[in-house]
């Protein structure tokens, strides 16, 4: 009766074209028409995953929250209503445009509209990306994962833990506070940037091939003010990536090579390497708070932070020769 992954966002924006052109022509998503105001996009067999509605807006208007079946949507139901949670049944018509059998939908405690739904439509045609791509990682995963600006962690986490089911993670306090959530061997599908202020951060999307992501930040670069932050690679999720600007104001981390967690014995922990093992240098942060990142980065070289990259079958060789020094390093550290 827990949530199972994110499926699908919706999006605000002010102008159908910015998002049509980004969409394929950088993310590879397959662009769906839907309407004069409003157009969706696929990542995979789903019939749609993001949904693109120009009312003049910014950010993510609604998330949309996957469980199994329809007993599962009741439970979870009945203990929002038991812990004070307003929840109204979605229409038919609802229904029927985000592509479910049935959904609920209610709000988080700073306003952001949720809804939780059961039975997502496939396609009968296959995906077609936008630009040439092999893939996203998703299916059981999700479309990928959300992280959001918060003003005070703990009363999301009163929410999102205690009421709907999400599970801690990790988190860490400098160069900034964040904190996250897992519902999935996906390492986090919710977090939490403490800010001073709500609003989304970033969704991120997981390709197949690191090739893909490479041509992608080369299409990104080309674009003047486009990148938001550099390529790089996380402490957290092990995923190399980048991020660039949407056209409604927040940002996609784009990423490949993400590590899976077992979500039975997974124990949460405080981190302190920061965020990223390498790269990412972050336009939107203060100067003071980019020279802190770094330190930490440097700091994570000097003492031979490392971890191994996450390859899934058809994605790697495994290439011929030995390394003593590096068996060596393996033993010490434990890893491989």
């Amino acid at each position: 009766m827990t949530i199972q992954a994110l499926g699908y966002l919706g999006v605000r924006a002010k102008d159908l074209g910015d998002w049509s052109s980004y969409g394929t022509g950088l993310l590879g998503l397959q662009r769906i028409d839907r309407s004069r105001t409003s157009l969706a996009f696929r990542m995979d067999d789903r019939k749609q995953r993001i949904v693109v509605d120009a009312d003049g807006g910014e950010g993510i208007g609604f998330f949309g929250w996957e469980l199994s079946d329809a007993s599962a949507l009741e439970a979870v139901a009945a203990r929002l209503e038991a812990a004070g949670v307003q929840v109204a049944r979605g229409s038919r018509a609802l229904a029927d445009e985000r592509r479910v059998r049935d959904l609920i939908v209610l709000q988080d405690p700073v306003g952001n509209r949720l809804e939780l739904f059961h039975g997502a439509e496939t396609a009968p045609e296959p995906f077609q990306p936008g630009r040439a791509i092999s893939g996203f990682r998703t299916g059981p995963l999700g479309l990928g994962h959300v992280v959001m600006h918060v003003d005070n962690t703990e009363r999301m986490l009163a929410f999102y833990r205690d009421i709907l089911g999400f599970r801690l993670t990790d988190y860490y306090s400098h160069p900034f506070k964040a904190t996250f959530m897992h519902l999935n061997p996906r390492h986090h599908s919710l977090a939490f940037i403490e800010t001073g202020k709500n609003a989304v951060h970033h969704m991120m999307m997981e390709v197949f091939s690191l090739d893909d992501m490479g041509q992608g930040y080369d299409i990104a670069m080309g674009e003047k003010g486009r990148v938001a932050t550099t390529m790089g690679r996380h402490t957290s999720d092990f995923i190399t990536s980048f991020y660039t600007w949407t056209p409604s104001a927040f940002m996609v981390e784009y990423g490949w090579g993400a590590r899976s967690i077992d979500v039975e014995s997974w124990q949460a922990s405080e981190r302190r390497e920061g965020p990223s093992m390498w790269g990412h240098d972050r336009s939107w942060l203060s100067p003071e708070d980019q020279a802190s990142a770094r330190e930490l980065r440097l700091k994570n070289a000097a003492k031979g932070f490392r971890r191994p990259v996450q390859v899934i079958d058809g994605n790697y060789e495994v290439m011929p020769g030995a390394c003593p020094w590096w068996d060596s390093v393996k033993a010490l550290h434990n890893v491989g």
